[in-house]
Formats: C-alpha cells, structure tokens, sequence
C-alpha cells in the first residue's frame, strides 16, 4: 500500500506541477506564450507520461474524483480510498508550494490568480456558478467513463494512458475559459491554498462537482459495460 500512495502523490504532483506550472509561467510568456492550447497540452501529458510511468504501481488515479468514481464502479476497493485521497491532496499542495518558490523567486513577483479555478468574477470568461457546477460535472462524468472504458479488459492492453491523457486535453480545451479547469479537487485545493480569500471561498464548488461527476461516470459506466 505504501508503495502506491507514493506512486499517487508524485502522480499528482506532476500533475499539478505541469500542468499548473505551464499557466503561471508559459501561458503569457511575452512573444512566446503557449496559451490555453498549450496548457491544455500540458496537463494531458502530464497524466499520459506519469500513467505510463507509474500507474501500473497505483493505477494512476492521481485525482478524488476518479478514485471516487472507481469506487462506484466496482473497480477499486473503498477501503483505500481515502488514502488515496490523502496522498493526491498532499501530492497537490506541495507541488503548488514548489510553483510557489519558483515563482516568488521573480523580481517583480505578483501572485495572480495563481492558476486557480473560479466561477463568477474569477471565471477566465466571467461564467456564472451554475456553469462552473455543471461543466465540472458532466466533464468528471465523461472523463470516468474513458478512463473506465480505455481500461477495460476488451481494450488493447498499453494504450489507456494515451486516450485519457488526451481525454484531460480535451477537457481543458472546453473548460478554461469556463473555470480555469479542475475535474481534480486535489488540484484545485493546492493553488486554492496559496491564494486564499476567493479562491478559498469557491473551492467547496471544485470538490463538489468534481466528486459527484466521477460518481456519476461510475454509475453510467455500469450501464453500458456489458463484460460481466
């Protein structure tokens, strides 16, 4: 067990790491910015490359949600999931105090938005909590559904990491503009913490959506799975 919550934190630190760390430093860079494409770029490769590397130790959850929704559908034991929750939370908050200590490192350092997500007057696209609620949602459920169905047994073996790496890529291409993209309390609590005030405030919406989203894509994927 220990060997898999290892696994599940430094997954999630990746995560978080890369994906994050891509919108505080490269999103905007002057000239040679890499933009919402880029980011949305970032956090797929962060999953693809750490699925790869260890989620035949863990499963390469690296995120509440998609334990959750494992859980729901009979793919993962209960009795491990909140240790698993823990270790992607902790995984999380130290990759965004790392982000930090780059970051703070800049002469004229301002902390920003420090790639948190928000709804209302800290949506990147001003949308409202009812958006931000329901985008979370059905993007979590459709994530757990490609997850549970790329790694089914009557897929190919090997090829899961590549379409849901591309699965996060997608979703962040919707949802950006939408909510700066969680699907992942994890991620959303670690900048969450170092911004504090607002974003602090609409975090309970980033663990909420999120959770019955991939409980959702668990159920449905128990509807159409027809391996039993």
């Amino acid at each position: 067990m220990q060997k898999k919550l290892i696994a599940e934190f430094l997954g999630t630190f990746w995560l978080v790491f890369g994906g994050c760390g891509s919108a505080i430093f490269a999103a905007a860079f002057p000239g040679l910015g890499i933009g919402f494409l880029g980011v949305a770029f970032a956090f797929g490769l962060t999953v693809l490359t750490m699925a790869f590397a260890v989620g035949g130790i863990s499963g390469g959850h690296f995120n509440p949600a998609v334990s959750v929704g494992l859980t729901v559908a009979g793919r993962f034991p209960g009795g491990q999931l909140i240790p698993y929750i823990v270790a992607q939370v902790v995984g999380a908050i130290v990759a965004a105090a790392v982000l930090y200590l780059i970051a703070s490192g800049k002469a004229d350092f301002q902390l920003g938005g420090f790639a948190a997500n928000g709804y209302g007057e800290h949506s990147p696209g001003g949308y409202s909590l009812v958006s931000a609620l329901v985008a979370e949602i059905v993007l979590t459920l459709f994530f757990l559904v490609v997850i549970l169905g790329a790694t089914s047994s009557k897929v190919p073996a090997g090829f899961a990491p590549i379409a849901i790496g591309l699965t996060l890529t997608l979703i962040h291409l919707i949802s950006i503009p939408i909510t700066n993209t969680s699907v992942n309390p994890a991620r959303s609590t670690g900048q969450a913490l170092f911004v504090g005030g607002w974003a602090l405030q609409q975090l309970w919406l980033f663990w909420v959506a999120p959770i019955i989203g991939g409980a959702l894509g668990g159920l449905v994927w128990k509807l159409v799975d027809d391996s039993e």
